[in-house]
């Protein structure tokens, strides 16, 4: 399942994964990934060293609040909003005493934990890396997993939350490709669910 690591983050991502199983963080963070290099295959002048790494460290600080409150601290009307900001500052302590215990040679910690510190909270980018690595993020909502999954936190069907997802999280895509990625992801996610409800119309005799 994480052959498409690379080499050299399979450390990091065995550091994260403790940290990862509440609220689909695991499948979360791997599809991230993924498209996190598809990202970055289209911006190759970006630093993937820290892109990725940022990407697997990013969600660790979920794990540090009840689970009952993880779903209702996002979305267009947050019961818990705070949480938000809280996750990321647990989510740097977290990925600092990883980064300190592994001590990778090169690896760009200070800011990478830069990046994680301000992956939801922070509208604007840092760097480019930065923008990668929220595209990366916001982009897995858009994914039959991400649209799954937030149609269970909200009760929701896949149409009506791909139309939440294209009115809240598409406007803030950070980079072009990001953008026409989620909006390809839109179109195939809404003519799959299209579909799905004409194979479910009752044919009158």
């Amino acid at each position: 399942m994480t052959h498409f690591l690379r080499d050299q983050d399979l450390p990091i991502w065995h550091e994260a994964r403790p940290w990862l199983d509440v609220r689909s963080n695991d499948e979360h963070t791997l599809i991230s990934y993924r498209l996190g290099q598809a990202l970055l295959r289209i911006h190759p002048e970006a630093d993937a060293s820290v892109v990725l790494p940022a990407i697997l460290m990013h969600d660790v600080g979920w794990k540090k609040f009840p689970p009952e409150q993880l779903p209702a601290a996002v979305g267009p009307n947050p019961k818990y909003p705070e949480l938000q900001r809280a996750h990321e500052i647990e989510g740097v302590k977290i990925a600092a005493e990883a980064f300190k215990r592994l001590a990778i040679p090169g690896l760009q910690v200070e800011i990478i934990l830069a990046i994680i510190d301000g992956h939801d909270t922070r509208k604007a980018a840092i760097s480019q890396e930065d923008a990668l690595m929220k595209d990366a993020d916001k982009l897995w909502r858009f994914t039959g997993h991400g649209v799954a999954t937030i149609g269970g936190w909200f009760d929701t069907q896949p149409k009506e939350t791909l139309a939440m997802l294209e009115s809240f999280v598409l406007p803030s895509m950070l980079t072009n490709a990001g953008t026409t990625m989620a909006q390809a992801l839109i179109a195939e996610g809404t003519a799959s669910a299209c579909m799905t409800d004409l194979l479910h119309i009752e044919v009158s005799a």
